[in-house]
């Protein structure tokens, strides 16, 4: 079997699929893959300016509109400007920041890797007519839900275990929504990739100087590039896979994309359900099925 790669895309003409953070990393190369496959793509984007520079820069049906995931009244108004879509791609994220706030109060990981995408997702799942994908990360693996302080409030912050929470808890996600979508008899599946250690923008980026020097000398030496990165997303975006599946490539940051483990606690079912209703509350929105 060779390796699959972009040039094995189908045709997603007359398709629309919404990809949050496009303007920059692999979000920015998914997009350009399925426009050039003929999707109509709706750049989700928090900074409209770069994500019309990154827009002329692709080829096909290329829409920027405003998200802004740490801020839920913007994630409502965009879902509200949402008619209809085909597939959305989860991909924004920051990762290992320092401790900050959303507008609504929530740590910042887990307020824009999760709780945006949360409440985004239950807005838009009665206007998608395929699946949900989000992009988590290798760094779940260490990663502890902490259902009486997701947000940080009681512990000391520390920066790589809050992002290694908000990945595991897209894991969580995942297969909570698939089993729901199950279980209300909807044709829409919940599926997962993760790029491996690709050299995004995310990388030396963390704000703290010897953190982002020492991520920018391993970047130049184990890093795949972004491509690499988003093939894991683009094949979970279009391969005809199970729901709840997990994609990446076959050796952690190398080798052949196809479906990948996860770890024990990714595979916990009550902590996911008990996720899905604290996320309920926090945002303010339900399972709309």
């Amino acid at each position: 079997m060779t390796d699959w790669t972009a040039a094995d895309l189908p045709s997603f003409a007359g398709r629309t699929v919404i990809i949050t953070g496009a303007n920059s990393g692999l979000g920015a190369i998914t997009a350009r893959e399925l426009a050039s496959n003929g999707a109509t793509i709706i750049m989700a984007v928090r900074n409209t300016q770069k994500g019309h520079a990154a827009a002329r820069d692709m080829r096909g049906q290329v829409e920027v509109r405003e998200l802004d995931l740490q801020n839920l009244s913007s994630v409502r108004e965009f879902a509200d400007g949402v008619d209809k879509a085909d597939v959305l791609i989860n991909n924004a994220g920051v990762m290992a920041v320092p401790y900050a706030e959303t507008i609504d109060g929530f740590e910042s990981q887990i307020g824009t890797n999760h709780l945006g995408h949360f409440a985004l997702t239950n807005l838009l799942l009665p206007k998608l007519t395929d699946r949900v994908v989000a992009v988590s990360s290798m760094a779940h693996l260490p990663g502890r839900i902490s259902l009486d302080d997701l947000n940080w409030k009681k512990r000391r912050y520390r920066p790589w275990l809050a992002y290694a929470q908000s990945k595991l808890a897209n894991l969580l996600f995942t297969s909570e929504l698939q089993r729901r979508l199950a279980a209300a008899g909807s044709p829409l599946r919940a599926v997962a990739a993760h790029p491996g250690y690709s050299h995004t923008n995310l990388q030396g980026a963390t704000g703290r100087q010897l953190s982002d020097t020492l991520m920018s000398a391993a970047t130049s030496v184990f890093a795949t590039n972004a491509d690499f990165g988003a093939r894991q997303t683009l094949y979970a975006a279009s391969q005809d896979i199970p729901g709840n599946t997990f994609i990446g490539p076959r050796f952690g940051s190398l080798g052949r994309t196809q479906a990948v483990g996860r770890s024990p606690a990714a595979k916990d079912a009550p902590t996911g359900a008990a996720l899905w209703q604290l996320s309920e509350q926090l945002t303010k929105t339900q399972f709309p099925f």
